[in-house]
């Protein structure tokens, strides 16, 4: 006969509260449903419990001795980020400050005291679905990275193999192309172009959501390297008819950067400032020192286009993994909107932030800060 299947591990419950009577009354209501549990009777005990137990849900009395039960929610939060247990106060406070204050602290929902069996379960029960819930997300978003990064590195090798042959059959050695070939040649390589940024922005993606990025910080002199990127853009900006321009006065000190990583930043920016800026425009770069009383503090690169701005409406996609908003590209260029959102996890890596400001007179600024400290 097959041997049964393991029985499914009851989720574990953290109880912390000082009161005796407290927790033999929610002793009495978790095993209604046959939860494992552990008690701590302080902030400070619950801290220690937590990383010993990993549990699945912590009920947190909010009058406690030494930290309160806001502090205690707020360093296990810190400690444990997104995948901190759900956290439920037990308060006789009813005041919607008091209320609000735990919600603000982090907390996921509350028991109201005297404690009621059927709510306190109900309660419980919810949490930890939604817990379940959560986790099934991340698998599966984990699942939906690795598969895109497959694909995209199974794409990219062919698609590098086809531009090259369509660079190679345009060189002067392979013979003369009449004008339909040359323009066939022509399509082939700017499709393939096109189509390998675009798998290279789903690899970056892929490979930052799934929490693989590694900056290789060594010292690299900005101002150098935002110098090379222009010299770059400047030539597919010549085809729009438009210019380059980086401040006389902009300078910046050598900076501990992962330089490809920051030049992929620089590179986009000034993309997309030519992307959607009208032909025979202008496009400022700026590079400036952001200083405390004490000394420079950041660095910040600053990209000024003339094009038509952020709608006010469709901020909140400006930076998201394909945040694509309505306005469009003025020379046909094409878009996957992951650009900006690879640009901003780049940045947050380096300890930065990016940000986009529209200017009364027309067009946007891009820009982004890096600190000059790297601790």
């Amino acid at each position: 006969m097959p041997s049964p299947s393991p029985q499914p591990k009851p989720p574990v419950i953290l109880v912390v509260d000082d009161d005796r009577m407290n927790l033999l009354i929610l002793e009495t209501i978790l095993r209604t449903d046959g939860y494992e549990f552990h008690t701590a009777e302080s902030g400070e005990d619950a801290l220690e419990r937590y990383a010993h137990h990993s549990p699945d849900l912590v009920l947190l009395d909010v009058v406690l001795p030494g930290i309160d039960g806001f502090e205690t929610c707020r360093r296990l939060r810190a400690a444990h980020g997104s995948g901190c247990a759900p956290i439920l106060f037990i308060t006789a406070k009813s005041q919607s400050d008091d209320i609000v204050a735990g919600f603000e602290a982090g907390g996921a929902d509350y028991l109201p005291k005297p404690l009621r069996a059927k709510e306190t379960l109900a309660r419980i029960r919810t949490q930890l679905e939604v817990r379940r819930y959560a986790a099934q997300l991340r698998q599966a978003d984990e699942a939906k990275n690795k598969f895109l990064g497959m694909c995209a590195h199974d794409l990219r090798n062919p698609l590098v193999s086809i531009r090259g042959l369509a660079e190679f059959l345009r060189e002067p050695s392979i013979g003369p192309l009449n004008a339909e070939q040359a323009d066939i040649v022509n399509s082939i390589h700017t499709a393939s172009q096109e189509m390998l940024q675009h798998v290279n922005e789903l690899l970056d993606i892929a490979t930052i959501e799934a929490g693989e990025l590694r900056l290789a910080l060594a010292p690299t002199p900005l101002h150098e390297l935002v110098a090379q990127a222009l010299r770059l853009a400047a030539i597919d900006a010549g085809r729009k008819g438009t210019r380059l321009e980086l401040a006389p006065d902009s300078a910046a000190p050598t900076l501990p950067l992962d330089a490809a990583r920051i030049r992929q930043v620089v590179d986009n920016l000034l993309s997309n400032a030519v992307k959607y800026s009208p032909p025979g425009s202008l496009v400022r770069v700026r590079i400036d020192l952001e200083t405390t009383p004490a000394a420079p503090a950041a660095v910040r690169v600053s990209v000024r286009d003339q094009g038509p701005g952020i709608p006010e409406t469709e901020r909140g996609r400006l930076f998201q993994d394909f945040g694509r908003l309505s306005t469009r590209p003025t020379g046909g260029e094409k878009s996957t909107g992951l650009g900006l959102a690879i640009c901003r996890k780049i940045v947050e890596a380096h300890r930065g932030q990016i940000r986009a400001v529209n200017q009364p007179d027309g067009g946007c600024v891009f820009s982004f800060t890096i600190p000059i400290d790297p601790a």
